[in-house]
């Protein structure tokens, strides 16, 4: 069904009236499906159209893009859509900033800790002293990565359990706003053997005291770099900095599709959204600006790698992180995070002149405007 964006937003503008306890009928969802897909195909359609213009655009196995050297493609992204990655470790339940694109903002007070001396490593919680029992017991990941929320607020923490995983083989990496960095905490980071640290760039705006501490990361950790969400604010605080941060010698940036969820949503409400594969909901302009960075890396042949970290990276993952663990044919962790789609964040993208569908058709009997959806 090619259904008109007329019609779409019509109907659109009566499903997000409904109650939320309303669910819609069998012909609702189909028509909601059909807009969903035509919104889709136009920003993929866009999307072609500026790959199209990145010269020396490279794959990853068909499982993501980047350009720049292929050795300075993150290896922990490698493990993560390669290998038998990403197994996420959580520690820290608090941080120091309040960025509008987390997805826990709102709820920083509310994130309940994991324990005292206690590690979460796949959902399951451990000891330092477990560790050598469970790489045992289970296979040797390729990777692991430190996660949740702010792990420099309590980075001494930390060099144990590194340094365990390191002399088990295991790559590390772990992530950081980068505003609590200083040379003892990373020189420490580089004795206990982390491997690779991911600066989110966006989330101090491009603080200078943040890029400096990139350029002393690379002093003693083997593989430093950017992952941040792809923001227009963050593309603007890039460019004028952009000279600073490439000379910092980092070794990628992984230009990460914003996704949002129920906590940060309403810090985009009015902006043109989208539904990939009916899974994560994100700003159109999101991967438009990593389009936008790839091409001009490319051009200008910076230093580093530059990564398409998108929601079709994140699909891939899901995929190779099941296929890994075993699971049937097709089975994949990438999910819808809305329990129930709010339609009315929509009606900004389908009331946008300038956006347009590829092709439109009439509704068939039954699904037009004013018709008794049974």
């Amino acid at each position: 069904m090619k259904i008109s964006k007329k019609d779409a937003l019509t109907w659109f503008e009566f499903f997000a009236m409904l109650p939320e306890e309303e669910e819609l009928l069998p012909q609702q969802q189909e028509l909601a499906l059909a807009t969903f897909a035509q919104i889709e195909d136009a920003v993929d359609a866009r999307n072609d159209a500026l790959m199209a213009q990145i010269p020396g655009l490279k794959t990853l196995g068909g499982r993501t893009f980047y350009v720049g050297a292929e050795e300075k493609f993150p290896r922990g992204c490698r493990s993560c859509l390669m290998g038998t990655g990403l197994t996420a470790i959580r520690k820290t339940n608090r941080c120091n900033l309040q960025c509008k694109f987390c997805y826990d903002f709102g709820q920083m007070h509310s994130q309940p800790p994991i324990g005292e001396g206690l590690w979460e490593i796949g959902g399951t919680r451990f000891y330092e002293r477990d560790l050598d029992l469970l790489l045992e017991v289970y296979p040797k990941p390729s990777g692991v990565s430190y996660v949740y929320l702010e792990p420099f607020m309590e980075i001494e923490k930390y060099y144990g359990i590194i340094e365990r995983f390191h002399k088990a083989g295991v790559h590390q990496h772990l992530y950081t706003n980068g505003t609590l960095c200083t040379e003892e905490n990373l020189r420490a980071l580089g004795r206990a053997g982390l491997d690779e640290l991911r600066f989110n760039l966006g989330a101090s705006g491009c603080a200078d005291n943040v890029i400096d501490s990139i350029a002393l990361a690379k002093r003693f950790l083997p593989y430093v770099g950017i992952e941040t969400p792809m923001t227009p604010e963050f593309y603007e605080a890039f460019q004028r900095k952009k000279d600073r941060v490439l000379a910092a010698g980092l070794d990628f940036i992984n230009c990460a599709e914003l996704h949002l969820n129920p906590n940060n949503l309403d810090n985009y409400a009015g902006e043109n959204l989208y539904l990939c594969r009916m899974g994560y909901l994100s700003p159109v302009w999101s991967r438009e600006i990593t389009f936008r960075l790839m091409k001009q890396a490319a051009e200008e042949q910076w230093p580093c790698a530059v990564h398409d970290c998108s929601n079709h990276t994140k699909f891939a993952r899901g995929l190779n992180m099941r296929a890994k663990e075993g699971g049937w044919f097709g089975a994949s962790s990438y999910a819808c995070e809305f329990d129930r789609i709010p339609y009315e964040y929509f009606l900004p993208i389908l009331r946008d002149e300038s956006f347009r569908f590829l092709t439109e058709e009439p509704l068939p009997e039954g699904f037009r405007p004013g018709d008794i959806v049974l």
